[in-house]
């Protein structure tokens, strides 16, 4: 059989393990392995291939006296981070993809994929990964099967999925699941059998991340690094989920969950979105500085949601662990997240220390005065780069987190009162504002932004523009994912959660932070949850509902009374001066952008104007 005919799946692939094994089959004859391995997503088999990779050179076991069962992973300098020019979305209509996605015709993109996956695997194990997005078996859950030649992908796959042989039950019993396909793309032997060397990060200068809409599939090819080789992650979750959810009316978003339980004992559940650098992981983890409230984590990076038997929007957490930025996350900044790390992590790209433990920029307020860099090379305070990545992560189980709920897994999800859209606005935007309703919630989040211009100047800038934090990760057009946002509405009708903008990033004329964040944005937390339950007043202004000042809980901050005041400053030139970025945002979109998101345009400039 030539490489051309080889097949690579042309349809939504049906129940049954005969197609799971026919498959399997077909990539093993493409990718010529040596081996073909079927994982359990036992602790057994984490500690063998654990084992393995550290014999190989892969990973660096760390002192376990500090970090039990815990280790390191240095990458190729050239595999750091996502490669956002080599993801393409390959619907079978370009329109479908929309402008803000690399498009390729899917069957020239197969041509090359064949290409490239042939004898990729030549010398090297083939591990069949089923895992589970979600509670195995649960309603809002999905499953899917990765195919991967590193082990390290492999071992992760089982900290951030639910990896069990009873995904291969419910796919035998017709359960629909999503093929993944993944090698590094550096096979230990080539095509006229002539053997290499492997290395500790083997990867591919050439790299694809490929998404098939239609047949819900996934290849990618030539990185081992984060979501471009953990394919559960944002490619399944996010860009092949959100294809999904259109079609079957439910939502699939870059949200963290969290739980938050009033003095009086309520509980509430909110939803947010927030582009990266906004807060977002400091949020899902919150220690609230006001006594009586407590904040709980449910996810930190993604979130499916779907109508419940009673009406309400209920949302799952579909990862089962955390993929982190480690730069930045510290005692000072977020606590809860570092005692997550105590043990059982695996630390990508960050530095080592010389008693066997880990280091990186932010974790403690000084530097240990000797670090191997992330490439191993030896740093010292005086060496003038970093010690860790900027994109060192790490990757650990959620049910380790100190914060976690106890309804972080519910088998039915948890019931959604509050969505939360932030970006980080140093001017215009204000600390926190309700929506009108759904339709304008559904505005503010395609009109999500951070400004790229110095803060200082105190004018709207170029803004750059992550519509629902979802601008890399939606699978197919965003306009079309606006529309599909208002449909849900529809269908939720008064059961509806309540739509907020948050922005904690709102700085002075002089450039100072106006608000100061981390554990004291409990405060604005606690005023949403007021107005989810009806206590809390409100001010109505063009560009939504304010808090009366008089009730937001700011005691003790000691906040100048002016800057309480531009915090909440709605000035009407320079939302004038927005309206006409966000027209020209909407423009790119063409007819596709949905007339109710015109309409909330023409009413916010009227109101302005008025």
């Amino acid at each position: 059989m030539s490489i051309a005919e080889l097949p690579l799946t042309d349809t939504v692939p049906a129940g049954g393990l005969d197609a799971v094994r026919a498959w399997v089959d077909d990539i093993a004859a493409l990718t010529q392995p040596d081996e073909v391995v079927w994982c359990d997503g036992s602790l057994g088999e984490a500690d063998r291939l654990t084992k393995q990779l550290v014999a190989e050179g892969k990973l660096i076991r760390l002192n376990p006296e500090w970090r039990p069962n815990s280790f390191l992973a240095r990458t190729d300098p050239g595999d750091v981070a996502r490669v956002e020019d080599r993801t393409f979305i390959c619907s079978e209509d370009e329109s479908d993809a929309g402008p803000t996605n690399n498009w390729r015709a899917p069957d020239a993109m197969r041509a090359e994929l064949r290409e490239v996956f042939a004898g990729s695997m030549r010398g090297r194990t083939m591990y069949v990964v089923p895992f589970s997005m979600g509670p195995v078996g649960g309603p809002i859950s999905q499953v899917g099967i990765q195919l991967t030649d590193s082990a390290y992908v492999a071992v992760s796959l089982g900290m951030m999925t639910r990896v069990t042989d009873i995904v291969l039950d419910l796919i035998d019993a017709g359960q629909p699941w999503v093929p993944t396909v993944h090698s590094v793309g550096f096979p230990l032997v080539d095509a006229d059998g002539v053997a290499r060397e492997d290395v500790p990060w083997p990867c591919n200068p050439t790299k694809y991340i490929v998404q098939f809409p239609e047949t819900r599939e996934v290849w990618s090819y030539g990185s081992g690094y984060g979501g471009n080789a953990i394919l559960a992650k944002k490619c399944f979750a996010l860009r092949i989920a959100s294809v999904m959810a259109r079609d079957e009316g439910w939502l699939a978003e870059h949200m963290l969950i969290i739980k938050v339980t009033s003095p009086e004992g309520r509980v509430f559940h909110f939803a947010a979105a927030f582009p990266s650098a906004c807060g977002k992981t400091n949020l899902a983890m919150l220690e609230p500085s006001i006594p009586g409230w407590t904040v709980e984590t449910i996810g930190d990076d993604i979130a499916w949601l779907r109508q419940g038997p009673d009406g309400r929007l209920r949302a799952i957490n579909p990862e089962a662990g955390f993929f982190g930025v480690a730069p930045g996350t510290g005692l000072s900044t977020n606590r809860t997240a570092v005692q997550t790390l105590w043990g059982n992590t695996i630390f990508t790209n960050v530095a080592l220390r010389d008693d066997g433990d880990v280091w990186w920029e932010g974790l403690t307020d000084e530097p240990p005065a000797h670090l191997v860099d992330w490439e191993g090379n030896d740093w010292t305070p005086e060496s003038g780069r970093p010690a860790a990545h900027p994109n060192s992560r790490f990757t650990v189980s959620a049910a380790q987190c100190p914060s976690i709920a106890d309804d972080w897994d519910a088998f039915d999800g948890v019931p959604i009162d509050a969505i939360l859209f932030g970006g980080r606005r140093a001017t215009n935007v204000p600390l926190v504002a309700q929506a009108r309703d759904w339709k304008h919630g559904v505005f503010i989040g395609a009109t999500v932004s951070s400004e790229k211009t110095a803060a200082a100047e105190g004018v709207v800038g170029e803004l750059r523009r992550d519509p629902f934090a979802m601008l890399p990760f939606c699978g197919y057009n965003m306009a079309d994912h606006w529309a599909h946002w208002l449909k849900v509405g529809e269908q939720l009708g008064d059961k509806a959660p309540a739509i907020f903008q948050v922005n904690w990033f709102r700085k002075g004329d002089d450039g100072r932070f106006l608000w100061p964040g981390f554990s004291e944005n409990a405060r604005v937390i606690e005023w949403i949850a007021r107005r989810v339950e009806g206590s809390a007043g409100s001010v109505g202004t063009p560009i939504g509902r304010l808090p009366v000042v008089e009730e937001l809980d700011l005691a003790g901050l000691d906040l100048p009374e002016e800057d309480v005041e531009a915090l909440f400053e709605v000035d009407s030139a320079s939302w004038q001066a927005e309206c006409d970025l966000t027209e020209q945002f909407f423009d790119r979109f063409g007819s596709r952008v949905p007339a109710a998101l015109r309409a909330e345009l023409a009413s916010l400039r009227y109101h302005l104007r008025a």
